[in-house]
């Protein structure tokens, strides 16, 4: 593998980043492609993805995926916690 990116996110609880972290584990454990490959890990409340590839465009390509993939979860977790206490209320 020729490129390497790590990219270090907080959470604002350890909630959050336990589903992030939940739903991306197949994701790693079976990638799409061989150009690529990333692994995960928890430290605090931040996710540390790292990602390896065999070239610069694989690289790029892997980074927005992850980024797409770890809002998107991100944003339906705030929508369901906003839904939540607007039902307690």
């Amino acid at each position: 593998m020729k490129a390497k990116a790590i990219v270090r996110l907080k959470f604002p609880s350890e909630k959050h980043l336990e589903i992030v972290f939940k739903a991306l584990k197949p994701e790693v454990k079976k990638p799409a492609t061989m150009r690529s490959r990333a692994s995960l890990e928890k430290v605090d409340t931040f996710l540390v993805l790292k990602i390896e590839a065999s070239d610069t465009v694989a690289l790029r390509a892997a980074v927005n995926a992850y980024l797409r993939w770890i809002s998107s979860i991100y944003s339906v977790c705030s929508t369901l916690d906003s839904l939540t206490l607007t039902k307690e209320k």
